[in-house]
């Protein structure tokens, strides 16, 4: 880390970090306005790296709180209607090539009633879930995010996946 320049930091882990908080987020904008934010934290922050985990972890752990602080700022702003947009936004997006409207509803439902099923899945499931399947960490990476080993990320994602089954039955 020592011998890197923070610009070389940020080309080498700018992608990583956007996708990571385009999962959270389902927004693109908010994703990247996060992205700017979570580098800027870091770069501030640069002289509290030990090195006792990988880069990209550390990055991904400010990305993270980054955007709890932005979703707090958000429910206060609007008492939910953010949220609602967002799980709208996140069912449209990237299925524009469906134009058969049957199709694009049924997609846009399904797509609305897992957004619904993660939003009652209890912590630590629905973020190490979220982090496995669309920020694509690593069960190491996962488990050094939450301060654990990598056998936990996977009895955790495991588990999430378990209840999310669940859930899905209970779903009409």
């Amino acid at each position: 880390m020592r011998c890197l320049q923070f610009e070389d930091v940020y080309k080498l882990y700018y992608r990583d970090v956007y996708y990571f908080l385009l999962s959270l987020s389902g927004n693109p904008q908010t994703a990247e306005e996060l992205t700017q934010e979570t580098f800027y934290r870091a770069l501030q922050n640069i002289h509290r790296f030990k090195g006792n985990c990988h880069l990209k972890t550390w990055l991904c752990q400010i990305a993270k709180n980054t955007y709890l602080s932005w979703i707090k700022k958000q429910k206060h702003l609007s008492n939910g209607e953010i949220q609602e947009e967002r799980i709208m936004d996140a069912g449209e997006a990237g299925h524009a090539e469906r134009n058969v409207p049957e199709a694009m509803y049924i997609r846009k439902e399904e797509t609305l009633s897992i957004y619904k099923i993660l939003h009652i899945l209890d912590e630590p499931y629905k973020e190490v879930f979220t982090l496995r399947t669309l920020g694509d960490l690593s069960y190491r990476e996962i488990g050094e995010i939450f301060g654990h080993g990598e056998g936990w990320a996977r009895v955790t994602y495991h588990r999430a996946k378990l209840k999310i089954q669940e859930l899905i039955k209970e779903v009409p």
